[in-house]
C-alpha cells in the first residue's frame, strides 16, 4: 500500500483509518489488514449546505451498500456522521476513545491574534454546522455566518486564499489528528461493520473505550428521542466524574435568539462484571458492546432519553419545528 508520508497532504479519514488499522495490528499480528479508500455523497457535493441536502445517510451509504456486499469488512467513521438509527443489518461495533470534543476557531492570516468578539463588524465565519452558527449568532450578534463545505484542506485553502471568510469553525478533533494543532469528536471514531457478523464484532469489540461508548449512548439517545440531525441546531455534551455521568442537551433557533438548554446526571457503574445473558437484538442507537454492562449502557440511554424528554416537555419542539421550517425555505 502506498502514500504520502506527510499527514497534512492525507485526507482526514485516511487518518483516521490507519490509526484504528495500526491498533488492531498491533492486537492482532497475525491478521493482514488491506484499506480500500472509498468516497461517499457528501464527499461529492461540496456546493450545497448539509442541512439542505436533506440525505440522511450522506457520508456512510457507499460505505454501507461495501459492506453488504462483503467488498469490506469495516468502515472507520467519525461518530457524528453515523445516524442514530443505522439500516438493518448494521451496527456500530466499536467507539473508540474520544479525542478532543470541542470547536476550534481558525482565523484568516490577516486576523491572527483576534477573537471572534474583535473580528470587525459584519466579518463572515464560516461553518458547515448550523448548530455552531446558531449558538456563536447568539454570542457574537456583530457577525455573519455562511456555509462552508469541503475537507479540511479546502476549507482552510478558501479561508487563507480568499477575502471571503475571516475565520472558520472547525473541529478540533480533525485539525489535531491532521497534525494541524498550531492552528486550533465530535472528537470520537466509530467502527461500523454487519450486525450478524460475529467474527468481525469480536474482533472489533477490543478498540471499544468504556467511557467514550457510555457517554456517546448517552448523546446518541438524547439526538434520537429529539429527532434531531443536520437540519436542526441541537448541541449535546458529556461527562463522567466519580461513577456520574453529566449529560447537557440544548436546542436553538436559526439565529440563536431562541434557546433552551438543561443538564441530567445519572450513576453509571462501568467497571461492573458484565451478567447479563444473550440478547436477541444487543444494539442501543446503533452500538453492539457486548463486552460492557448492559446495565450501564441501559442507563445511559434513559438518562439521554430524559433529557430530551425534559426539553421536549418544556417547549423544545416547537423552537426544532420552527428551525426545521426556516431553513426548508431557504
Amino acid at each position: 500500500m502506498s502514500g504520502n508520508g506527510n499527514a497534512a497532504a492525507k485526507a482526514l479519514a485516511r487518518i483516521q483509518t490507519d490509526s484504528v488499522v495500526a491498533v488492531l495490528k498491533s492486537l492482532y499480528p497475525g491478521l493482514q489488514f488491506e484499506i480500500v479508500a472509498m468516497s461517499t455523497t457528501g464527499d461529492k457535493i461540496l456546493d450545497t449546505a448539509l442541512s439542505k441536502i436533506g440525505e440522511k445517510s450522506l457520508f456512510t451509504k457507499e460505505l454501507e451498500h461495501a459492506l453488504e456486499k462483503n467488498e469490506v469488512d469495516l468502515v472507520v467513521h467519525s461518530l457524528k456522521d453515523l445516524p442514530t438509527v443505522l439500516p438493518p443489518g448494521f451496527t456500530i461495533g466499536a467507539v473508540c476513545k474520544r479525542e478532543n470534543p470541542y470547536d476550534a476557531v481558525v482565523f484568516h492570516p490577516k486576523f491572527v491574534g483576534k477573537t471572534l468578539e474583535t473580528l470587525p463588524e459584519k466579518s463572515v465565519v464560516g461553518t458547515s454546522s448550523l448548530r455552531r452558527a446558531a449558538q456563536l449568532q447568539r454570542k457574537f450578534p456583530h457577525l455573519e455566518f455562511k456555509s462552508i463545505r469541503g475537507n479540511l484542506n479546502t476549507r482552510l485553502r478558501k479561508l487563507d486564499e480568499f477575502q471571503e471568510f475571516s475565520a472558520i469553525i472547525l473541529a478540533a478533533a480533525g485539525l489535531q489528528r491532521m497534525g494541524w494543532q498550531h492552528r486550533v469528536g465530535q472528537g470520537a471514531l466509530g467502527v461500523e461493520v454487519r450486525a450478524k457478523d460475529q467474527d468481525i464484532l469480536d474482533l472489533v469489540s477490543v478498540l471499544h473505550d468504556p467511557e467514550t461508548l457510555l457517554r456517546c449512548i448517552a448523546e446518541r439517545a438524547f439526538l434520537r428521542h429529539l429527532e434531531g440531525g443536520c437540519s436542526v441546531p441541537v448541541a449535546v455534551h458529556t461527562a463522567m466524574k466519580d461513577g456520574q455521568l453529566y449529560l447537557t442537551g440544548g436546542v436553538w433557533s436559526l439565529d440563536g435568539s431562541d434557546s433552551m438548554q438543561e443538564t441530567m446526571q445519572a450513576t453509571i457503574c462501568v467497571t461492573a462484571q458484565q451478567d447479563d445473558g444473550p440478547e436477541d437484538d444487543p444494539q442501543l442507537v446503533g452500538i453492539t458492546a457486548r463486552n460492557i454492562p448492559r446495565q450501564a449502557q441501559l442507563a445511559a440511554e434513559n438518562l439521554g432519553i430524559s433529557l430530551a424528554s425534559l426539553l421536549l416537555n418544556k417547549g423544545a419542539k416547537n423552537i426544532l419545528d420552527v428551525a426545521r421550517q426556516l431553513n426548508d425555505a431557504h
